[in-house]
C-alpha cells in the first residue's frame, strides 16, 4: 500500500470515528458531556501543573539570585572589616610609638615617676545611651583619628628634639667636682705664693687628693690636650663644645687621648704631685671663650669651701 492510500485511509477512520461519536453522543447526551468534562478536567489539571512548575521555577531563581547578592554582601562587608582591622593595626603601632616617645620625654625633662602614665587608659564618662554607629561615621572617627596622632607626633619629635639639644647643653656644662669626696684647699684668684713667698694669681681651684685617685670630667667633652705643660705636669683638657674648656693638672699619669669622647663623672685621669707642686691634688680650672674663669659658681661646693 502506498503512502497517499494510507493517508486516505486514516482519514476515512477519524471521519468515521467522529460520525459515530455524534451519533451516540445524540442518543447519550449525558455520556458524551461527561467524557467532554473529563478531558476537559485533564487538560485542565494538565494546564495547572505546567503553571506550578514555572512558578517554582522563578522561585528558586529569585531564591538564587538573593543568596548570591547576600554573599556578595558578605564578602564586601568582610573586605571592609579587614580594611579597617589594618587601619587600627596602624593607629596601634602609632600609639605605642607616641607612648615610648612620651616615656622617652618623661625621662628627658626629668618628670617625676607618675607624672605622665602614657599607657594608663585615660577615664571617660556620659550619661547617653549607646547606639550603632554607622560604618561611613566610623570610618570618618578613624581618619580624624589618624590626623590627630600625626599631629602630636610631629609636636613631640620637635619637643624631644629640643628636650635633648637641652640636655645636651645642660651635660656639656661643668657641674660637678673633679675628684669625688674631696675638698678645696687653695681658691681661685690672688694667694700666697706656696714656693718663693709673694703674691701669684692662683687660675685654679685645688682640690685635696691621694696619689691614684680617680680624676672626673666635670661635664659631657672632647679631649682637646692630653701631655705635659710647663708648671702643670701632667695635664688634660677637655672642649665641651660650648665655649667652655677644663683643664686638671699634676696628675700622675692620663687616662684619656687626644679625641677621645667623655661623659660627665668618668675617669680622664689619676692624681698626683706632677709639676710645680707641694704634694699631691687636683688643680681644676675652667676657661670660657678663651678667658678662665672662676669655677666656684660650676660646681658642687659648699660656702665653706667643703664638698658637697
Amino acid at each position: 500500500m502506498t503512502e497517499t492510500s494510507k493517508s486516505h485511509d486514516t482519514r476515512r477512520r477519524v471521519i468515521a470515528q467522529v460520525q459515530t461519536f455524534r451519533f451516540w453522543a445524540m442518543r447519550r447526551p449525558l455520556a458524551a458531556l461527561g467524557v467532554l468534562l473529563g478531558a476537559g478536567l485533564l487538560l485542565g489539571a494538565g494546564g495547572r501543573s505546567m503553571v506550578g512548575m514555572a512558578e517554582v521555577e522563578a522561585m528558586q531563581a529569585a531564591e538564587a539570585n538573593r543568596q548570591a547578592e547576600l554573599a556578595k554582601v558578605r564578602r564586601d562587608a568582610q573586605r571592609e572589616v579587614n580594611a579597617l582591622a589594618a587601619r587600627l593595626a596602624e593607629l596601634q603601632a602609632q600609639a605605642n610609638r607616641l607612648n615610648a616617645l612620651g616615656a622617652r620625654l618623661t625621662q628627658a625633662g626629668q618628670l617625676q615617676d607618675g607624672e605622665f602614665e602614657f599607657e594608663k587608659p585615660v577615664g571617660q564618662g556620659g550619661a547617653g545611651r549607646a547606639s550603632d554607629m554607622p560604618p561611613v561615621e566610623l570610618r570618618r572617627g578613624i581618619s580624624l583619628l589618624e590626623g590627630e596622632f600625626g599631629r602630636a607626633d610631629t609636636q613631640l619629635s620637635v619637643l624631644e628634639s629640643l628636650l635633648f639639644n637641652r640636655a645636651l647643653d645642660r651635660n656639656a656644662m661643668p657641674s660637678r667636682d673633679p675628684i669625688a669626696n674631696s675638698y678645696i684647699t687653695s681658691g681661685f684668684g690672688g694667694r700666697a705664693d706656696p714656693f718663693g713667698g709673694g703674691h701669684q694669681f692662683h687660675k685654679g681651684i685645688d682640690f685635696e687628693a691621694d696619689v691614684g685617685d680617680p680624676v672626673l670630667a666635670v661635664a659631657d667633652g672632647v679631649v682637646s690636650y692630653s701631655g705635659v705643660r710647663s708648671g702643670y705636669g701632667n695635664v688634660v683638657e677637655v672642649d665641651h663644645g660650648n665655649g667652655y674648656v677644663t683643664r686638671y693638672a699634676h696628675n700622675s699619669t692620663l687616662e684619656r687621648q687626644v679625641g677621645d669622647l667623655v661623659r660627665s663623672g668618668q675617669e680622664i685621669a689619676k692624681a698626683g704631685s706632677s709639676g710645680r707642686s707641694t704634694g699631691a691634688h687636683v688643680h681644676f680650672e675652667v676657661w670660657q671663650d678663651g678667658a678662665v674663669v672662676n669655677p666656684r659658681k660650676f660646681l658642687a661646693v659648699t660656702s665653706s669651701g667643703a664638698h658637697r
